[in-house]
């Protein structure tokens, strides 16, 4: 019996020796497959520089106190203890800007799929005019785009909303829509979403065009009468990947916000009213040029992106 055992072992112990490891199969898969990585080269490279490279700058810089005067000194976790205990301004522009994403990232996304699938009922020829106008704005840069929203919701007589809403006497006075704490953020929010039919929105209309019609004949035959019927049973699982897609872009652009409150309310905003994270960490990278510090808001704000696309992918990722 201690013969068979001793045997057993022995086998399994030749055939665990000549199991090749872990990197010795990467490596042969890497030389089976070097064409296809050699064509993917380019493209890695480019995205490790200018893309892993920064994060991971920007990981190991949070750790520092730098002033782009002196070489970075090391200290330890003093800028997170700093942004998360006794920053007041920072833990504001994390709500304000929870708020503005918590509206904005569902309202968008939804406006985005819902004009997008408007949009393909109508016929071919008149398409490209309906994706040009809800397209330009999210292309036209906010300093542009603030000239007129300035005007529209300027705190004088002659600002365009106070103008119409005195004369139909609606108020005695001029309001003071981007001075007025309470009006600010929803001032904002509006602007933000007359922008956001942006790349989600183009993928959208892109994956609706792209529904097979033979699906539709299937539903018809299986029962499916209405548009809605459609819209729930074929046309949104076939669109899918292009929802994801659009998930990830809502979620990045509303966490992000950082041009119109800039342009339309200044840095700082009146009692840090529109004060977002992006502003908080422009505020320290560039102008107080704290860029160890500005790093730690970095930080933060990559792991909330990463934390809500994990839960993103999580509903929308399954097939």
């Amino acid at each position: 019996m201690t013969t068979q055992s001793s045997t057993a072992l022995n086998e399994q112990t030749q055939v665990s020796l000549r199991k090749p490891g872990k990197l010795a199969v990467l490596w042969s898969d890497l030389k089976r497959d070097r064409i296809s990585w050699m064509f993917l080269a380019p493209f890695l490279i480019l995205f490790f520089i200018f893309t892993v490279l920064p994060v991971l700058t920007s990981i190991g810089m949070s750790f520092t106190y730098y002033n782009m005067m002196e070489a970075p000194k090391f200290i330890g976790l003093s800028n997170y203890k700093l942004l998360f205990v006794d920053d007041d301004i920072f833990l504001k522009a994390v709500g304000i800007t929870l708020k503005f994403a918590f509206i904005t990232g569902p309202v968008g996304y939804a406006l985005s799929f819902i004009l997008a699938w408007l949009i393909s009922q109508i016929p071919i020829k008149y398409r490209f005019f309906y994706t040009l106008c809800f397209y330009t704005p999210s292309i036209t840069s906010a300093t542009a785009m603030s000239v007129v929203w300035l005007y529209l919701f300027a705190g004088d007589r002659k600002g365009l909303l106070n103008y119409y809403a005195m004369k139909l006497g609606i108020i005695d006075e001029p309001y003071l829509f981007l001075q007025n704490i309470n009006s600010i953020v929803p001032v904002i929010i509006i602007v933000s979403l007359w922008m956001s039919m942006g790349v989600g929105f183009l993928a959208f209309l892109a994956g609706l065009q792209n529904v097979p019609k033979d699906l539709y004949e299937a539903g018809s035959i299986d029962g499916i009468r209405f548009r809605w019927q459609q819209l729930f049973y074929i046309t949104i699982p076939a669109v899918k990947p292009q929802l994801l897609f659009g998930g990830v872009l809502q979620i990045v652009s509303s966490l992000t916000v950082f041009d119109v409150s800039l342009q339309l309310v200044g840095l700082p905003s009146p009692l840090y009213a529109g004060h977002t994270i992006m502003t908080h960490m422009y505020d320290y990278a560039f102008i107080k040029f704290e860029m160890g510090y500005a790093a730690a808001i970095a930080v933060v704000l990559f792991a909330m992106m990463i934390g809500v696309n994990r839960v993103l992918f999580k509903w929308l990722g399954k097939d």
